[in-house]
């Protein structure tokens, strides 16, 4: 099965902000190229969703569409598929994007926000490739490429932009009650939202780092005011190349080989069998 998946340095899952463009093809970008259109692979978990692997600058990168997630097959399996063939390929840099809920009162739609850590209030925690290793959730998101992602926010949105946010993570494919909403500010969460969790976990455990981008795409209910579905259709619609290009130029501008320290937070389990005498 690993026969088939192409070599890749960096992984990069789209969400709902690149997810109406042929991405990347829909980017003109010099120097971009697309080696490989809809590859399926088929993976202990059910066969893979597409992925594209394109050139840009000096990195070659595998990527996918709106987190795996398709009609038929469960959240859990579409994240434990991806990151499978991310582990066949070698990538050792995770990026991802995604739309997400105000919970924190003073965010805006269109703000930008990287987040720093996560609140995991899924049913998915042990969603695993399993591999026998303990992951250390210290630093889950990577500070390196966090930065990088906010320096490049920073050169190029002209927009609000944030370098740190709790993320809360829930299953979907609902949005959140008011109540639940409240609970999450009350528990330090900034934004809402459905996919960092597994991703973060998977990530750490093929031993890759993992940060994203996320755009607030709403007011998450009780917050501020009701959104209206016309905002939301414009936000998904309107404003995938801002994130397409953040996405892009920052895979250009990292190096391949990590300075941070996240592959040292994933050790080998304690939980196995003491050899008799």
């Amino acid at each position: 099965m690993s026969g088939n998946v192409p070599k890749a340095q960096f992984g990069l899952i789209g969400g709902s902000s690149t997810f109406s463009i042929d991405f990347p093809k829909a980017v003109e970008w010099d120097g971009l190229s697309v080696l490989v259109e809809e590859l399926v692979v088929d993976t202990p978990f059910g066969a893979s969703p597409q992925f594209k692997i394109f050139n840009i600058g000096e990195q070659t990168v595998i990527s996918c569409k709106m987190h795996g997630w398709r009609s038929g097959v469960t959240r859990a399996d579409a994240s434990r598929q991806i990151f499978w063939v991310f582990r066949e390929a070698g990538v050792k840099r995770v990026l991802a994007e995604g739309g997400v809920g105000a919970v924190n009162h003073l965010l805006k739609p269109r703000d930008l926000v990287v987040p720093h850590d996560y609140i995991d209030f899924s049913m998915r925690k042990d969603t695993s490739l399993g591999s026998p290793y303990l992951l250390i959730m210290r630093e889950a998101l990577c500070p390196e490429m966090r930065q990088a992602l906010y320096q490049e926010m920073e050169q190029t949105t002209g927009r609000r932009i944030f370098d740190r946010g709790v993320y809360v993570v829930t299953d979907g494919r609902h949005f959140e009650s008011p109540a639940e909403v409240n609970m999450f500010k009350i528990s330090g969460g900034d934004i809402v939202g459905q996919s960092l969790c597994p991703e973060v976990y998977l990530a750490r455990e093929i031993g890759a780092c993992y940060a994203r981008i996320d755009m607030v795409v709403n007011y998450a209910e009780g917050v501020v005011e009701d959104w209206e579905h016309r905002e939301l259709k414009d936000i998904f619609y309107n404003e995938s190349m801002t994130i397409a290009r953040i996405l892009l130029s920052t895979i250009c501008k990292l190096p391949t080989e990590a300075e941070c320290g996240c592959s040292e937070l994933r050790k080998p389990t304690l939980l196995k069998e003491v050899d008799s005498e």
